[in-house]
């Protein structure tokens, strides 16, 4: 690869104003009667959408696929799996959802494909291949026995299923001659490809892609600095050739990935020397998806108060020190390998909070579907499609159809709910979107009003400074030096004493408040349990 030193061209414009919506594609809609959502439903909701405000929508893989991981072990890069629809019905809801201000933005597997992709099929008879990792004899520890006539074992990148593209070892060894280096014939016919497949979807209207395990690509790669230089120069291409789309890394370590050239990535549950800290420190509560190999920690947003927001603080003003204005940090509430919001002991009265911060913190936030309306993380549920990752890991408890309204099937499909790719939740006062639109009280309208508000407020967005004045219960902060945030995450009242602060918030305007009072001379803050609240400062 070519050691570029060159700078990248600036973020599109419109990133900087993104709201993000996740939508994991089988669950969300369902147009046709079979029970697994599709293209066809998601366009059917775009409605909903765009009356929430969002307006750049991040869809899971929906390539041909045999469904052994969810979709991310991809058969044909460059088709669109029989079960949510074809290549037009992309195209029509790239279409139908550009006429309503909303980006969308596909799911690129870049690290693996499926064992069933036809690459894999020939390089199991086949030694002279490259495309994958082999070893030429014997099946070291890590690897999987060849299938085919091809002597040896190839390389997994997550489930045995999901044979590991050959990027190159950023390290080789006379002893392991499977690693080759990344400008071996192999590693090269694999860059080309993604920048193939990439094309392939821009050119269809796509805006960009959230790139899956977007880390893992070299191997042996002290520091990543290989995986960074191969995504430096993919970079650099998809400035020239696509300067208006974006890269998302599923990294989880901003101060590495957006270097190496994604525009954004995400905090994460996983990732950086902390391995998720920032993320898990706002919303892991010990109940959901829970990896045994995590710290314990007690969570802010948690009821009993004996969370900080300080790990976060910390983390975030190092990422984004480090960051500059180069690229972009996300936030989400959730994703699809991860617990929901409304999970274990935190209901749905603690919500409100959450995306008062998540949507007024100088993060590009993203929403998972059915987290606008408080959808319950599901425990419980059997092993669909990979899910279960460890004895307290099951992420189909984060993957249930979304709750649309309170008849059959809660909207989400029309066929009998033993057809659907997963039980709806069980609980007989799940929220609906029906339900919550029909009461303006509702924590729809609340995230709705939040997304108008940051959406409609530079100094709400991305760039604009945030100035930290208590890191406690509640927790204080001031953005773009002119609206005042306050958050309860507890169920115990707080308050603040403004001090030296007491001039210059006395007379601070409500615009979002529940729970929240200010002194008439400013001198004290006080917020009920749960509480939160969003002022504008006097002059």
């Amino acid at each position: 690869m070519p050691d570029d030193a060159a700078p990248f061209h600036p973020a599109p414009a419109w990133l900087a104003e993104a709201v993000f919506y996740q939508i994991y594609p089988q669950s969300f809609a369902d147009s046709d009667g079979d029970g697994i959502g599709d293209l066809g439903g998601i366009a059917e909701r775009l409605d909903h959408l765009a009356w929430l405000g969002v307006n750049t929508v991040w869809i899971n893989p929906c390539f041909a696929s045999p469904f052994r991981d969810a979709g991310y072990d991809v058969s044909d890069y460059l088709r669109i799996a029989p079960r949510y629809g074809t290549t037009n019905d992309l195209a029509e809801l790239v279409d139908l959802a550009g006429r309503r201000g909303i980006r969308i933005l596909l799911d690129l597997v870049a690290g693996h494909t499926s064992d069933a992709h036809p690459w894999f099929r020939a390089a199991v008879d086949d030694p002279g291949d490259h495309r994958y990792i082999w070893t030429g004899e014997g099946v070291p520890e890590g690897f999987v026995a060849s299938p085919g006539s091809r002597p040896g074992g190839y390389l997994p990148n997550f489930f045995d299923s999901q044979p590991a593209l050959n990027f190159g070892y950023a390290r080789t060894r006379p002893d392991e001659p499977w690693r080759q280096p990344v400008d071996a014939a192999g590693p090269r016919a694999n860059r080309a490809a993604l920048r193939e497949i990439m094309d392939h979807w821009l050119r269809l209207g796509v805006s960009g892609f959230r790139v899956d395990m977007a880390a893992s690509l070299v191997k042996d790669d002290p520091g990543r600095r290989a995986t960074a230089a191969l995504w430096t120069e993919l970079r650099h291409w998809i400035d020239g050739a696509h300067p208006q789309a974006v890269l998302l890394a599923e990294w989880g370590d901003p101060e590495v990935s957006v270097p190496a050239g994604f525009h954004t990535d995400f905090f994460l549950q996983f990732g950086g020397p902390a391995n998720g800290l920032a993320m898990r420190s706002l919303w892991s509560n010990g109940a959901g998806t829970t990896d045994d190999a995590w710290d314990p920690l007690d969570c802010f947003f948690d009821a009993s108060g004996h969370g900080s927001p300080r790990p976060f603080v910390r983390a975030w003003r190092q990422a984004a020190a480090a960051l500059g204005d180069t690229g972009f940090i996300a936030l989400p509430t959730a994703n699809h390998d991860f617990s929901r919001l409304n999970c274990g002991p935190r209901t749905a009265e603690q919500l409100p909070a959450a995306f008062v911060f998540q949507l007024t913190w100088p993060t590009l936030p993203a929403i998972y579907y059915g987290d606008e309306i408080g959808m319950r993380y599901v425990p419980g549920l059997p092993d669909t499609e990979g899910s279960v990752l460890g004895p307290r890991y099951n992420r189909a408890g984060s993957r249930t159809p979304m709750q649309w309204d309170d008849g059959p099937g809660a909207g989400f499909s029309s066929a009998a709910e033993d057809r659907f790719y997963l039980p709806l939740d069980p609980s007989p006062d799940r929220p609906s979107v029906a339900a919550q639109r029909a009461d303006t009280t509702s924590l729809l309208h609340l995230v709705r009003r939040l997304v108008a508000l940051r959406r409609s407020t530079a100094a709400l967005g991305h760039r604009s400074p945030v100035e930290v004045v208590h890191e406690g219960h509640p927790f204080v902060y001031v953005r773009g030096g002119r609206f005042l945030v306050v958050v309860n995450p507890g169920r115990s009242a707080s308050g603040w004493p403004a001090g030296a602060s007491a001039s210059r918030i006395a007379g601070a305007r409500p615009v979002e408040v529940d729970g929240v009072r200010i002194s008439a001379d400013g001198a004290v803050v006080e917020a009920d349990g749960f509480g939160h609240g969003i002022f504008v400062l006097p002059g």
